[in-house]
């Protein structure tokens, strides 16, 4: 993958992660309307990324949908790279 989509993928992961706080303390209603607007957005760049980058969509929509995941994912690849 590109620089540009490691860097938005960290960025998607931090974005989700930061939903998934504001669900755990319980101001989800409040910011519901936003939150779906960000995940709008997301899909429609990954949707517009499907044809020419789809590894790139692919680990935006993981990035997004499961960040916790996706970050175990990519910490683990950094530190089996650090080892070789």
């Amino acid at each position: 993958m590109a620089s540009w989509t490691d860097a938005l993928v960290e960025f998607v992961e931090k974005s989700a992660l930061l939903c998934e706080t504001i669900k755990r303390n319980g101001d989800d209603e409040r910011y519901a309307a936003r939150i779906d607007r960000m995940s709008q957005k997301l899909e429609a760049l990954a949707a517009s990324l499907d044809e020419t980058e789809p590894q790139s969509a692919k680990a935006l929509r993981a990035s997004w949908e499961r960040p916790v995941r996706s970050l175990a994912f990519r910490n683990a690849a950094h530190q089996k790279h650090d080892a070789d």
